[in-house]
């Protein structure tokens, strides 16, 4: 497994997210010799429970965030930040749910775009989007180093990749920048070998934020 960082758009004050800072992002990383790979999707749905009797109420999580990752298609995540817990689960779990009625989806959000080569990284940079929509909710950047799947080891190696990143966007004069909140996994009982729980957490973060800046 190789170890990644979640970066989020964050806009300057008083300014919005529009696709031509998308269009931009992805400029910047070609610049400095990123080869596009391909697409890539990742899909996140937030449930709420189905509750027959409110006297029931306490006895389900009142909401979590499922997560279906392209790096992991026979998977399903559920985060419940609150509970500081991350689930993993066969993708036919989603099924089950819906067949049990016990949870109903509130909304959805797509983050898809593409991805590049940079020799030991990858980057993806993506929209985020309502499923079945095109209104833009915010901007998403994957920062993957491959040869290393420690997150403490990986670190100043990210950190300097990050730096060139935020380099070549800075001559861009952009409206915004990107930022990356670094969690803290232990709480959520995942150990230094980075693995795509780690992701999911990073993406709860990050959805946490859109959700409430939208509001």
């Amino acid at each position: 497994m190789s170890i990644k960082w979640v970066l989020c758009w964050q806009p300057n004050a008083g300014t919005t997210i529009n696709s031509q800072i998308l269009k931009e992002v992805s400029k910047c990383v070609e610049s400095i010799n990123g080869v596009k790979e391909g697409g890539w999707k990742n899909t996140f749905c937030f449930y709420k429970p189905m509750l027959k009797e409110q006297a029931n109420a306490s006895e389900f999580p009142q909401h979590f965030l499922g997560a279906s990752l392209q790096e992991q298609p026979d998977k399903f995540y559920m985060a419940l930040s609150k509970k500081r817990l991350i689930v993993e689960a066969e993708s036919s779990m989603q099924t089950i749910m819906e067949n049990l009625q016990s949870y109903i989806i509130k909304f959805a959000l797509n983050c898809e775009g593409f991805q590049y080569r940079l020799g030991d990284f990858r980057v993806r940079v993506g929209k985020v989007v309502p499923m079945n929509s095109e209104n833009l909710r915010g901007i998403v950047m994957e920062m993957e180093y491959l040869p290393i799947s420690s997150w403490k080891t990986s670190h100043l190696i990210m950190s300097g990749f990050f730096e060139i990143l935020k380099e070549t966007l800075g001559k861009k004069s952009l409206p915004g920048h990107f930022v990356h909140a670094e969690p803290n996994f232990s709480e959520f009982g995942l150990s230094d070998q980075y693995t795509s729980r780690h992701t999911v957490v990073q993406y709860a973060s990050i959805l946490a934020q859109l959700s409430t800046r939208a509001q």
